[in-house]
Parts: C-alpha cells; sequence; structure tokens
C-alpha cells in the first residue's frame, strides 16, 4: 500500500474551535481547567464529545470502568480496529490540553477521514480513558490499567477520594458505568498523541516527538506519626515532629534522585499535614514519594534506599513510619512499527522531530502490555503542565494531529 500523500491534512481550524469549547466544561480560577474524574463536569464533558462522535457517524460503547469507544468502520468487518485516545480529565488547576488535545485529534482524525471519502480496511476507534490523572482517585491511569489487567475492577471500584466516596459509585452516579466488560476489546494497535510536559521539543525547536520509551514510576505513599503539641510551651528535646521528619525525608528523596542522574527524578506532590494548625506541632503527615527512570533497576534501587534512610530518620527521632505503594508501573518499550508509523509520518509531511523519552505516565503505558502501541507528542510552551498556564500554539496541536493521521492510516490501511 502506498503511504498517504502530504496533502492530506486536518483541519487545524476545527481542532482549535473544538479544544476552546471544551475547555468551556469544569473552567479553572486561572484560564486553565477543573475537570476532574467522575465529578459532574466530568459527564458533561463526555456528552458533550459523545455528541461530537456521532454527528462524525461513530458508533458509542462503554465499558464497566467508563471507557469510551467510538467507532468507525472499516472495509473488513473482521479486521481489528485501530485505536487512538487519551484522557478528558483535568487535574484540580489543570490546563486545556493534557489529554484532552490526544482525545479530541482523534476525533479531527475521523472528520478530515470522512471529508476526504478515506476510507480504511481496519476499523477506527476514538477513546476516552477514564481516570488518567489519578488526582480524585489514585493511582493515574487506573481504568487503563484495569483493561489491562493491571488492577482488578473491584479494587478499581473500591477507590476512595478525600471524602471518603468511592470510584464505583461515582461512575454510576454519574451515568457513565457503560455494560461492555473491561479489556473485551481486542486492538490492532493503539496511537496516542500528547503535549510533552516537558521543555525538550520546544527548547530544540522540534514540532514533532517521536516517542520511543516511557519513564518507570513509583509512587510511594508515606505516612509518619509523631504527637500533636503546643508549639510555644513544650521544650525542643521533647518534641516529636512529624513535621521535620517529613523535611528530612524529603531531602533524602532529593539525594537520592540526584545520585542517579541525569535521567532520574524525584519529589512529592502531595504532601497533608494534620492538624495544620499555627501553633500545633505536627503529629502526622502523610505525603506521595514520585520516582521515576526509565530503567527499572534504578527506580527499584531508590525505592530501597529511601525506605531504608525514612525508617532511620524516623526511628532517631522517635517517630513511626508507615510505607504504601499506591502507584507505579515499569518502564516502556513501545512498539517498533508504530514507532516507525510515526516517524514515518514526520518525515512524509516535512515535520522537525526528535526521538523522545516520556517522562509521565499514560494510558498508552499499560494498553503496551495488550496491545501494539505509540505515542506522539507535541511540545507546550515552557514545557509546563498540570498547571492552568498550561499552552501549546495551533500549529504545534495541528502538526501532532496531522501525524497522528497519517500513523493511523498507514497502520489501517486505506482501501479504495
Amino acid at each position: 500500500m502506498a503511504a498517504p500523500g502530504e496533502n492530506i491534512k486536518i483541519n487545524s481550524n476545527r481542532l482549535w474551535d473544538s479544544l476552546m469549547e471544551m475547555a468551556k466544561i469544569g473552567p479553572g480560577v486561572a484560564g486553565g481547567n477543573n475537570r476532574q474524574t467522575l465529578t459532574d463536569e466530568d459527564g458533561e464533558g463526555r456528552r458533550l464529545f459523545q455528541s461530537w462522535c456521532e454527528d462524525a457517524g461513530l458508533s458509542m460503547g462503554v465499558d464497566t470502568m467508563g471507557n469510551m469507544f467510538m467507532r468507525r468502520e472499516g472495509s473488513d468487518p473482521d479486521a481489528l480496529p485501530v485505536y487512538m485516545g487519551s484522557h478528558l480529565d483535568t487535574q484540580p488547576t489543570g490546563g486545556k490540553y493534557d489529554g484532552v488535545l490526544g482525545v479530541l485529534a482523534g476525533l479531527e482524525a475521523v472528520r478530515s477521514m470522512n471529508d476526504l471519502g478515506l476510507k480504511t480496511k481496519h476499523p477506527i476507534v476514538v477513546t476516552n480513558w477514564t481516570n488518567e490523572e489519578g488526582t480524585r482517585y489514585a493511582p493515574a491511569m487506573l481504568a487503563s490499567g484495569v483493561f489491562a489487567e493491571v488492577h482488578s475492577q473491584d479494587w478499581a471500584y473500591a477507590r476512595e477520594d478525600a471524602a471518603g466516596k468511592k470510584f464505583g459509585d461515582e461512575l454510576a452516579r454519574i451515568g457513565w458505568k457503560g455494560d461492555e466488560d473491561v479489556g473485551a476489546r481486542k486492538m490492532h494497535a493503539m496511537f496516542e498523541l500528547h503535549i510533552e510536559q516537558g521543555p525538550i521539543l520546544e527548547n530544540e525547536d522540534k514540532d514533532i516527538g517521536v516517542v520511543t520509551h516511557g519513564q518507570g514510576l513509583s509512587w510511594t505513599q508515606v505516612t509518619i506519626t509523631g504527637k500533636d503539641a503546643h508549639t510555644g510551651s513544650t521544650p525542643m528535646p521533647m518534641r516529636y515532629n512529624a513535621g521535620l521528619g517529613m523535611a528530612k525525608c524529603l531531602q533524602l528523596v532529593d539525594e537520592i534522585a540526584w545520585s542517579h542522574k541525569p535521567n532520574a527524578v524525584g519529589a512529592a506532590g502531595h504532601i497533608d499535614v494534620f492538624p495544620n494548625s499555627r501553633n500545633v506541632i505536627p503529629g502526622k503527615v502523610v505525603f506521595t514519594v514520585d520516582f521515576r527512570s526509565p530503567v527499572l533497576e534504578v527506580i527499584e534501587d531508590m525505592e530501597t534506599r529511601f525506605k531504608k534512610g525514612a525508617a532511620e530518620i524516623c526511628a532517631e527521632m522517635g517517630l513511626g513510619i508507615e510505607f504504601e505503594k499506591v502507584g507505579g508501573f515499569d518502564p516502556v518499550t513501545f512498539d517498533p512499527a508504530c514507532v516507525t508509523a510515526v516517524r514515518n509520518a514526520a518525515e512524509r509531511l516535512g515535520y522537525s522531530h526528535r526521538d523522545i523519552i516520556s517522562g509521565a505516565g499514560h494510558d498508552a503505558c499499560w494498553i503496551n502490555k495488550v496491545a501494539p502501541t505509540a505515542m506522539i507528542m507535541c511540545p507546550c510552551v515552557d514545557g509546563l503542565s498540570h498547571n492552568e498556564a498550561e499552552d501549546i500554539s495551533q500549529d504545534w496541536a495541528a502538526a501532532g494531529a496531522d501525524v497522528l493521521l497519517h500513523a493511523v492510516l498507514e497502520t489501517a490501511v486505506i482501501v479504495e
């Protein structure tokens, strides 16, 4: 089959208009979005996406984790579908593009196929994966993880948010608990377009990141217990300060990550301090340590050294400490044929590109376990993401969507 011609491109204005319309649902306080998973705003965004897909002639399936599958038929009813997509949920202070670009670019690719009268042998499915962010319900990529049999559905349903509301109950409440068995669908391949969430592509003036690997990730929730006490009247030698114990542990996290430079990273993003009062020494802290590396042995070393060192710190201070692994996945090597399709598409279209390792976790990391998978990245301004100031240009969005379209068409096989 001849590859699709370089003149085949998406409708850039229509894609951008879709992104801006979706951003009106769950607006943030500083220009971004707060459309957390299984909220009313998530349900509203899903309904808008559904209406657009149905207008484009797609039929919808929804599984029991709320994953949405919007299907365009192929010429061969027995051929496995080619999937593309990402997620519509956001961080509490999220941007307009993280995840959303991958979903709506998939829709725009289908719209453009319709405009151009292109037919494919393989069916094509645009997907919205539930709870990729993992903010309201840990861990991240929860529903794609159930799809890939990394987690059980019962375990996922029992996950609770900060208010004690269970995932399964909230999924039913917003009306997006489908009837398909999770993971029953089989895939020919999957492609996910995403903003880089890092500064490399913009700094090197590259249009496209051809994602060859994904960093592994480890999330460990740490609970340190001491004793609440008055900050003014408790002598220094008689304090059991959980906050100070956390501070020393976080310094250890930083030292361990630096010891594996340049590709390893570590930090704590989620921190709760109790009772969180000005004149009370913290008696309890809960925080999550996030270690990442493209090398599994490095992640394992960082986990081991942190647990040993943190336990020693707390023992010396008379504090209690507990560890719970709340998320993680091994480093990912994406499918060589799918990666080649992405690289070929960028070259065919004349877009500058470079190979890149994803520093963040994505649904594609789990789906890669059950189907050939690859990712495409476009730049974002200053590498900023998980922030309402997250920004991309319309040209960057269009380039990523063009590459997505071509990679999918090459994989799904255009027919006359």
